[in-house]
């Protein structure tokens, strides 16, 4: 990886402005691993707020990574799965665990 330059804008700032905040990435997670309903999604994050989910998800939306199917049925049934721009996150995420998994140890965080 070259020098940052000081005078160049950072080409990561939009991505990390696209996936920061607490549950984001951890919603790509889970959506790699499958389409989920939004109640799948709540559980599979645990504490999350149903609020929160609902924004996150539609900041993902907005972004490109994250589409929503409305299946257009009573009762209502909607599904989440990752776009191919999400679905091109997955390798960075990949890289993320396996750090993660070799500094756990290290990593003061505590769940």
């Amino acid at each position: 990886m070259e020098e940052p330059n000081p005078d160049e804008n950072c080409l990561i700032e939009p991505l990390i402005e696209a996936i920061s905040g607490k549950w984001k990435l951890l919603i790509i997670f889970w959506l790699a691993q499958e389409t989920s309903r939004f109640n799948q999604l709540q559980r599979n994050l645990g504490k999350i707020t149903h609020r929160t989910l609902t924004r996150q998800l539609s900041e993902l939306q907005d972004a490109g990574f994250v589409t929503r199917k409305d299946f257009k049925t009573i009762p209502p049934h909607v599904e989440y799965s990752l776009t191919p721009l999400g679905r091109s996150l997955i390798p960075l995420l990949q890289v993320m665990h396996d750090w993660a998994a070799t500094n756990a140890a290290k990593l003061s965080v505590q769940k």
